[in-house]
């Protein structure tokens, strides 16, 4: 790949990433779901865009889940981060959030992160 190819590549995907954040904070106050997916990992914040600042966040990296996260694949590791960010977000007093997607599609890993959190009693 040249690396004109993927410069325009970047470009895109930073197009993408603006396109869908800006169609969320159009009229919303609430705080933000924002899902980061790599190939190997995956991670999620809840950010209150108005102060600036991260209420919550957890990341399949995170060492305090590494136990149960142990020997599942990526879309199970997904929706334990789903379910650990519910968690971590009512802890926070968020009830209620805006999803952001970034450039990743919503199907299955960031799917799978959304429903759990949503079974989590987080609502969106």
């Amino acid at each position: 790949m040249s690396k004109a190819h993927s410069t325009l590549k970047n470009k895109r995907r930073k197009r993408r990433t603006l396109g869908s954040r800006s169609r969320q904070r159009l009229g919303t106050d609430r705080p933000r779901l924002s899902v980061h997916r790599t190939l190997k990992h995956i991670s999620a914040q809840v950010i209150d865009d108005g102060q600036g600042r991260t209420l919550a966040a957890v990341s399949s990296t995170s060492k305090s889940l590494a136990d149960s996260l142990n020997g599942k694949n990526k879309t199970e590791r997904a929706s334990v981060i789903g379910s650990e960010i519910a968690r971590l977000a009512k802890e926070a007093g968020v009830e209620s959030v805006a999803f952001d997607r970034g450039y990743s599609k919503y199907h299955g890993r960031v799917k799978a992160l959304a429903e759990a959190a949503r079974e989590g009693g987080l609502q969106f």
